[in-house]
């Protein structure tokens, strides 16, 4: 299941994320939509990083049965910015950056590892048919 806080306006069909979060875990997933200012501030406190990021994963540290996975933290100004940037719509930017957020939940790390996380990435995006933007913007 994926505890969803929407803290914008726009509608989201949930239920096309539980379904990519299926096909990786059966762990619960905590995703929190936000603002541009929010996820600074996140960024900042949580990364000593002090500027608005497109996505941010908090992983739970122990790994016990029925506890969520972690959570995952997306801009909405990103999401908007990056569909209009890239031509695509703004659910599949969405869905681009839940499943970036959601490899790094499960131990992926682009910035360490020896190009696994994108090469997941890669399959993920094809096999639900997404534009290939984020892969390319990453490499």
């Amino acid at each position: 299941m994926i505890d969803f806080e929407n803290q914008t306006d726009i509608e989201i069909n949930i239920k096309e994320l539980e379904s990519i979060r299926n096909i990786l875990t059966s762990k619960d997933i905590e995703l929190i939509l936000t603002f541009n200012d929010e996820i600074q501030e996140l960024n900042k406190e949580h990364r000593n990083i002090d500027k608005a990021t497109d996505v941010l994963s908090f992983p739970l540290e122990f790994d016990l049965p029925n506890m969520p996975l972690g959570s995952i933290v997306i801009s909405y100004d990103f999401v908007k910015e990056k569909a209009a940037e890239y031509n695509h719509s703004f659910h599949d930017e969405l869905k681009l950056l839940f499943i970036h957020g959601l490899l790094h939940l499960l131990g992926y790390d682009h910035e360490i590892d020896a190009g696994e996380h994108r090469l997941k990435e890669e399959e993920i995006i094809k096999q639900y048919n997404l534009p290939n933007s984020l892969i390319v913007r990453n490499s």
